[in-house]
Order: C-alpha cells, then sequence, then structure tokens
C-alpha cells in the first residue's frame, strides 16, 4: 500500500510537472516550452507571464551507483519534482517593486549518502526522505531601481550565501550548501530540503560592491530527537522563536586584464554568528572526557556559534566575443571557485571546510551551452571531536578509529539535449566517508567505511 501510495504520488506531480511552466529557482536551462507542450498551451502561459503571473515546474532524477566502498554496493533511482509561482506584484496589481516567490517540492525513492555511502558531503544535492513538502514561500520588496531589496518569508540560505556561479554546474549537495554548514547548523541550516523564515537585505552599492545580510530562525526543525526532516515533514513548521542565525558577506567584483582580454571575477567574504546552545564535542559540564566512565557522559552546552568564510571566482579564459561582464559561469569560457570557511573545534564536527573547481562552457565544437567541470572538497573533523576518538580508545583499553577528514572528487559533463532537457554523466570518488568511521560490516570495528566509487547520471527536465 506504501509503495502504491507514493507511485500515486510521484505520477500526480509528473502531471503537473507536464501541465506547468515558467521560471523556477535553480534551473540551468532556457525552458522546454517549444517541444513538451501544446502551442496553445504555451500562449496561454506566455499570457499569464506578460501579466506578472510566471508558474514553473522541474523534474530532476538521478540514477546512482557506487561500484566500490561504502557499506555496500548498490545501484538505486530517486528524484525530485519542483513546481512553482512567481508573481510581480507591479504587472498584477500595480504594487511597484513588489513580488512574491512559492514552490513545492516532491521528494521520492532512496538516497546514496545516507543508505549505501554514510558520507557527510551528499552524493547529490537532492537527496532526501521521500515527502511532498513545502520549501520557499516568501515576499520581495525592492526600492531605487532594484539597488535595495528586502525578502521576508520562508527561504533558504543555499542560493546567495557562500556560493558562486561555476559551483552550480556540481552535482553533490557540498558545492550547493556545503557540508560543513549542514553539519554544524542545527537541522542543517535554512537549505535543500528545509527552508526556514527569515529577513533577507541585499544591497547594490555600486557595479563593485554588494552588501547581503540576512537572520534566520535558528532551527530549521521542530525541537525534538530524530531526523530533522521528520521534525518538519510537509515544510510547515514556520519556526520563529528559537535562537537566531546571522550571516553576512559583501561581494566584491573587479575585472583584470589579460592579454588584451578583459577577465571578470568576484571575492566575497563573510561571517555567521548563532546564538543557541551546541553541544561540546568533547568534554561533559563536569570538565570530564565524554568517554570517561566516572562522567555523565552528556555534552555540556556551549553558548553560540560563530563561522568566517571567503568564496573567490576568476574567469580564467573568454573566446573573442565574450564581452558580457560579470564571472558568468554560462558564458562560453573558463571560470574557477574556491571557498573556505572555519568555524571553533570545540563546538562543531567540522573545523576547517575547503573546496574549489573549475567550469568549461561553450567549447566544444557542435555543443556551445554544453559544460564540463571537476571539483574538490575537503571536510576536517575538528581537533575536539579527533580527541573524543582517542579518549575512547584510551577508557576502552581496546584499539578504536580516529576520525580525520573526508576528501571527495567530482568531475561532471552537463548535455543539453534539448531547450530544458539536461542530461548530465559524473564520477564521483569519497576518501574517508565521515573522516574514516568503522565499517559495519567488520565486526572488530577496526576496518574503516571503504572509499567510495560513484558513478551517476543526472536528468532535469524544465518547463
Amino acid at each position: 500500500m506504501f509503495a502504491l501510495r507514493r507511485l500515486a504520488i510521484s505520477a500526480a506531480y509528473l502531471a503537473a510537472a507536464m501541465a506547468s511552466s515558467g521560471a523556477s529557482a535553480g534551473a540551468k536551462d532556457e525552458s522546454a516550452a517549444e517541444w513538451l507542450a501544446p502551442k496553445w498551451y504555451n500562449e496561454w502561459h506566455d499570457g499569464l507571464a506578460s501579466k506578472g503571473l510566471n508558474f514553473g515546474a522541474i523534474w530532476i532524477g538521478d540514477n546512482i551507483t557506487n561500484v566500490s566502498g561504502g557499506s555496500r554496493r548498490g545501484a538505486i533511482h530517486f528524484g525530485r519534482f519542483d513546481l512553482s509561482a512567481d508573481g510581480d506584484l507591479e504587472k498584477l496589481a500595480g504594487w511597484t517593486g513588489g513580488r512574491f516567490y512559492v514552490n513545492a517540492l516532491g521528494i521520492y525513492g532512496r538516497g546514496l549518502s545516507r543508505n549505501y555511502v554514510h558520507n557527510l558531503a551528499t552524493i547529490s544535492e537532492i537527496e532526501a526522505l521521500p515527502e511532498a513538502r513545502l520549501y520557499n514561500a516568501y515576499f520581495e520588496q525592492s526600492f531605487y531601481s532594484n539597488a535595495l531589496s528586502i525578502r521576508i518569508g520562508q527561504q533558504a540560505a543555499d542560493v546567495e550565501f557562500f556560493d558562486s556561479q561555476t559551483d552550480d554546474l556540481f552535482i553533490n549537495g557540498t558545492f550547493g550548501w556545503p557540508a560543513n554548514k549542514a553539519n554544524n547548523l542545527p537541522a542543517g541550516g535554512p537549505a535543500p530540503p528545509i527552508a526556514v523564515p527569515g529577513i533577507r537585505v541585499k544591497a547594490t552599492l555600486s557595479d563593485q560592491v554588494t552588501l547581503f545580510g540576512a537572520v534566520f530562525n535558528g532551527n530549521a526543525a521542530r525541537s525534538g530527537e530524530g531526523d530533522p526532516q521528520l521534525r518538519d515533514n510537509h515544510g510547515m513548521a514556520f519556526r520563529v522563536n528559537d535562537p537566531p542565525w546571522f550571516i553576512g558577506q559583501v561581494r566584491l567584483s573587479y575585472d583584470l586584464d589579460f592579454a588584451g582580454r578583459t577577465l571578470p571575477g568576484n571575492f566575497t567574504p563573510g561571517a555567521w554568528r548563532h546564538t543557541g546552545q551546541f553541544d561540546d564535542q568533547r568534554f561533559t559540564a563536569q570538565g570530564l572526557s565524554i568517554a570517561d566512565p566516572n562522567g555523565s557522559g552528556i555534552a555540556a552546552k556551549l553558548r553560540g556559534n560563530f563561522g568566517i568564510f571567503a568564496v573567490v571566482e576568476q574567469t580564467l579564459y573568454r573566446p573573442p566575443g565574450a564581452t558580457e561582464k560579470g564571472a558568468s559561469a554560462s558564458l562560453p569560457g573558463v571560470t574557477a571557485f574556491a571557498r573556505i570557511a572555519y568555524s571553533p573545534p570545540d563546538r562543531n564536527l567540522i573545523d576547517l571546510y575547503a573546496d574549489g573547481g573549475i567550469g568549461v562552457s561553450g567549447l566544444i565544437a557542435g555543443r556551445p551551452v554544453d559544460r564540463l567541470g571537476m571539483a574538490v572538497a575537503y571536510m576536517r573533523i575538528s581537533h575536539s571531536t579527533r580527541n573524543l576518538d582517542r579518549d575512547v580508545r584510551l577508557f576502552s583499553g581496546l584499539p578504536s578509529l580516529v576520525r580525520s577528514n573526508e576528501t571527495l572528487l567530482e568531475l561532471i559533463y552537463e548535455a543539453h539535449l534539448k531547450p530544458g532537457w539536461l542530461l548530465a554523466p559524473y564520477f564521483q570518488y569519497v576518501f574517508r566517508p565521515s573522516g574514516g568511521i568503522p565499517s559495519p560490516n567488520a565486526p572488530t570495528g577496526l576496518s574503516r567505511i571503504g572509499d567510495a566509487a560513484v558513478f551517476g547520471v543526472t536528468t532535469t527536465v524544465r518547463y
């Protein structure tokens, strides 16, 4: 019965996806209007859009297999439907500078990271527990010809903060919302699949300087134990009373002149602070190790948390004629990005995070909009967490493992088959999943989960 219900839900979402249209957040290609829907429907949709109401739909399907490593080998399919409505209030009601956006997600299938690899950086950015849930639902007001905008409502932080355009090419979730925030913040922070009520302010001071600041409710799910997705299982917790999470950044854009060509780039430093309580990674309130049998075994509570980060994105090459300003990964050429972040080790699982990669767009003969890329990510298990692993070894008197870091490599080719239809084969290799945790298949607990080699194909249809 459960399987039939899931099948019915998936079929309903697919039907809706084929019947909807318009822009949707996170899409990488133009709309599929020319081939996916009849002409009369496209004309009806365009008529609504001209009046200020735009409907959109995306289906993303992931087929993945780990051919080695993890706790076991396996091949799975899972996917997500994203239905959205975007309203221009100036066209709809004469409200200058106002707009609203709302979207809902329909998620189905089992994830590879959760069930096979057990790593920190989720193999696919769409992996989540099966559910239909509200995601974004916000109002945005712009002032001074869009130089200032304020967004209020349920929203995510991953699209604008600690982000670059080049990292959007990659499939692994850490290149969207980095694994340090996903593992350090309560309930993973405001990022897929759970958005959070908040207020975001964006101010464009000049062509070179843009400020971003936001305050979010500090917990993306209801209080309690267990998976946060089960504690906000429809995206409708709407919590506003938890200790807040603040984040801010400044994006500095620039142009480099090289061999007579202009190569744009940007540098974005930022910081965040959470005002809630966090578990000490090593000690109890009495100052004893959590592993010490003479102690309570309950982690001490530490007040507040913070992080600092920086992002740099640089165009490395553009062919003649590609003169549009901005380090845009969608323009023909070669772009690169790098990100780094640090958080205190006494209250965070990951204290140092770094990633970077390169993307090539529009340089393959006969494939003007295809992209390919390579990226790596490094997640260091915090000093306090590693010391707790050593304490476990000391107090138990038995040999045990000490976690170190998880490192990830991804290679991807994104083929644009038709407008709105993408096919992206990729390969990922995960070194030391979760920093090197024991394999559940090893009776002694002294063998780590094996490094995982993962092959996948992601299909995206946007309308």
